[in-house]
Parts: structure tokens; C-alpha cells; sequence
């Protein structure tokens, strides 16, 4: 009973956007996993969505992240990792905001998937988070497999050589995902700088009164670009990642 209660603790404590995506995945997978759907019903193509209105696969292709396996659950962990620790800092008491960069990032990967011929989008908008968390804490140190030691920022490109090494080929997704976090990154965090702080990348009033539950709508501070995590944790936690690969 006490761990039970623990694992419901250590489940409310996410924050709630990073819940809701993980716990979707979660079930996606089991459905998939008990023939209850197939993932021929959940991929993303503009034929299927707007010629035969399966408008569904707009969201399930950013869902599925495979069958459950030790894959997906490095693709979960990987996913809501970074979610979270987005969620927790830059985002921190900011719902609206980070539902918003969730839905500019998808909507940007579905406009650009027919470059990629990608079915499912999970995998590319994890990787943009990822990225902006990276541009966001500039001052973390992370390890490779403890052979060298690197800034967060270049987190991004560590992973996708490594990516390319394992599998002898370009990861698409990847790249992907480090182009639409990276024209987030600029809009949000330099454009404002030489702008006079314009932001054309934030939410819309109508998308955070979505969020504000009836409550007075008020504007963000925003808070300055760098990282509140413990610099160790990252460390073993990249560690760990690169391992898992």
C-alpha cells in the first residue's frame, strides 16, 4: 500500500501537460498492444485526415511511440524527461504557455512531415524539447559515457551523432525536431532581445483563457534563459540515456 501510494505521489507530481502526454502514450501503446486499435489507424497522412476526415490522427501520430518494449520505454522516459524539466522551469506555474509551444511544435511538424514522409511524430516533437531545454541552460555540464564533457547546448547534436553512428544513416526526426525547437528558441528568447520584446511565438488571450478557468488573465514574467537543475543529476541522467541507446 505505501508504494502504491508513492507511485500516485510521484504521478500527481508531474506537471499536468507533461502527465496527460505521457499517460496518452501509455495507453496508446496498451491498446495497440491488446489489438484494440492497430498502428495503421493511428499514423498521420493528409489523405487519410482531410480526404477521409480521420481528423484523430492529428494527435495520435505524436502518441505512439512503438510497442510496448524496452524502445518505447526509453522513448517514454526520454520524452517526458525533458518535458518535465521544461515544465518544471521555464514553464514553471505557466500551463497556457507550454500547452502553446506543444501545439505550435506540432503544428509545425505536421506542415512539415510531408518533406520527411514520417508517419508518426512523437519521436521529432520530444527532440524539440529537448533542444530548448538544452539552449535554455547553457551553463549545465554533461557527460558522454564519461568520455567527455560538453555544455547542454550541444546536447542535441551528441544525441543525433550518436544516433547517426548507431544506425548508419541521418536521423530525420531528429532533425526535425531541432529545426522547430530552434525557430521557437529564437522568437522566444533572441528575437525579443534585438525586437524591442516583441514575441511572435506567444500564446494568443483567447488560448490562455482556455487556461485561466474563469480567473483574471494576467501575463508571465518572463523568467531569463538558463537552467535551475541539479547539475549532477543531468549528468547521470545522460549517462544513463546513452546506455539505454
Amino acid at each position: 500500500m505505501a508504494e502504491l501510494n508513492t507511485l500516485e505521489q510521484w504521478y500527481y507530481d508531474v506537471p499536468i501537460v507533461t502527465r496527460v502526454w505521457t499517460t496518452a502514450a501509455v495507453v496508446t501503446s496498451v491498446l495497440v498492444q491488446c489489438q484494440v486499435v492497430t498502428p495503421f489507424q493511428l499514423f498521420f497522412s493528409f489523405g487519410s485526415v482531410w480526404g477521409k476526415r480521420q481528423y484523430w490522427r492529428l494527435l495520435t501520430t505524436f502518441l505512439y511511440f512503438g510497442p510496448l518494449s524496452l524502445d518505447f520505454m526509453f522513448h517514454l522516459f526520454f520524452m517526458s524527461r525533458y518535458s518535465r524539466n521544461l515544465e518544471e522551469s521555464s514553464f514553471r506555474g505557466q500551463t497556457a504557455e507550454f500547452a502553446w509551444l506543444l501545439f505550435y511544435s506540432a503544428t509545425s511538424l505536421i506542415l512539415l512531415s510531408p518533406f520527411t514522409s514520417m508517419p508518426f511524430l512523437g519521436s521529432p516533437l520530444s527532440f524539440s524539447l529537448v533542444y530548448i531545454w538544452a539552449r535554455r541552460n547553457p551553463s549545465v555540464r554533461l557527460s558522454f559515457l564519461g568520455l567527455f564533457v560538453f555544455s547542454a547546448p550541444y546536447l542535441p547534436w551528441v544525441l543525433l551523432g550518436f544516433s547517426l553512428l548507431l544506425n548508419n544513416n541521418l536521423p530525420k526526426d531528429d532533425l526535425l525536431g531541432i529545426v522547430v525547437g530552434h525557430v521557437y528558441y529564437f522568437f522566444s528568447d533572441i528575437y525579443p532581445r534585438i525586437r524591442n520584446g516583441a514575441r511572435p511565438l506567444d500564446p494568443p488571450m483567447f488560448w490562455r483563457r482556455l487556461f485561466a478557468g474563469g480567473r483574471a488573465v494576467a501575463i508571465p514574467t518572463r523568467q531569463p534563459a538558463g537552467g535551475d537543475h541539479d547539475q549532477h543529476d543531468d549528468q547521470n541522467e545522460l549517462e544513463q540515456v546513452l546506455r539505454n541507446e
